[in-house]
């Protein structure tokens, strides 16, 4: 009886502190060999890395940061909770995607995508673009995956900064975090939000942004409606805008920046309407 009961506590903590967040780094010309890093002094590996840059996932959606020009924030969504990106590489067939799969429904184009960061000088906003280099990282630890995204040498105000954007999800909890760091030390304005579609349907309370809708993804073997919010501190920002693609928060001049980002889509069950995303944001 001892050993019955000693055999299942073993097997409940072995089951508690499984890791159900994954990392996923790799060139092109191999996908077998997984990477923790790599730099481009050009800043523009696109063509060159697996689903164009360093991608991380929960159990309910997988996120990746484009190593290029644009360094913004994608979304892969999921049907069903469980770990995909390793036999997915972002892109499973349309079969798969039929039988249950996830699907890159989320379309970026120009914009910070979910959570990305650029810069603001205090008129416009300023990509992190040209670079002297970029460096594009991943890890894990006993509860999370983590990606960043170094870019070196961004011109900024008359000088050059380092900028780097760290996104770490976590096993068991919905929403990841978004950081950006200025390494050079000086205080910099950041510029994040979230972008958005014509007839998308919004929501935003005071300390977050929601939005859900049809995205025109061509990826994807059907459109799904995805529903996408940034959730932030208002004190950590000047000003908000809308340039009728997204809707930005820029900061005040600091040092760090820390947001949440949260997406969902019609497929799965639980966090399939607006209301229920906005239900689950606000509890």
């Amino acid at each position: 009886m001892k050993l019955s009961l000693i055999t299942a506590l073993l097997i409940g903590c072995t089951c508690f502190a499984q890791n159900n967040t994954d990392t996923s780094l790799y060139m092109k010309s191999d996908k077998i060999t997984y990477l923790t890093d790599i730099g481009s002094e050009s800043g523009d590996l696109y063509k060159t890395i697996g689903h164009h840059g360093p991608a991380i996932e929960n159990e309910w959606m997988a996120l990746r940061i484009y190593f290029s020009d644009k360094v913004a924030i994608d979304v892969y969504n999921k049907a069903k909770a469980g770990l995909e990106l390793k036999k997915a590489q972002w892109y499973p067939t349309p079969e798969q995607q039929k039988e249950g799969w996830g699907a890159d429904y989320y379309k970026v184009a120009s914009t910070v995508g979910l959570g990305g960061v650029k810069l603001w000088d205090g008129e416009k906003v300023v990509p992190l673009n040209p670079v002297t280099n970029r460096l594009a990282r991943v890890g894990k630890t006993e509860t999370t995956s983590w990606m960043e995204m170094i870019s070196r040498g961004v011109p900024y105000k008359g000088k050059k900064v380092d900028i780097l954007v760290r996104v770490t999800v976590f096993s068991g909890k919905r929403e990841a975090k978004v950081e950006a760091f200025s390494l050079t030390g000086e205080k910099v304005q950041f510029v994040t939000g979230i972008n958005y579609f014509k007839e998308f349907e919004t929501k935003k309370g005071a300390n977050y942004i929601a939005v859900w809708g049809k995205h025109p993804e061509d990826v994807a073997a059907e459109i799904i409606e995805v529903g996408a919010a940034i959730m932030y501190n208002p004190k950590d920002y000047v000003k908000n805008d809308d340039d009728g693609t997204q809707y930005l928060l820029i900061s005040k001049p600091t040092k760090k920046l820390e947001t949440k980002i949260i997406s969902s889509c019609a497929r799965e069950q639980e966090l399939n309407t607006l209301d229920k995303l906005e239900a689950y944001i606000k509890k």
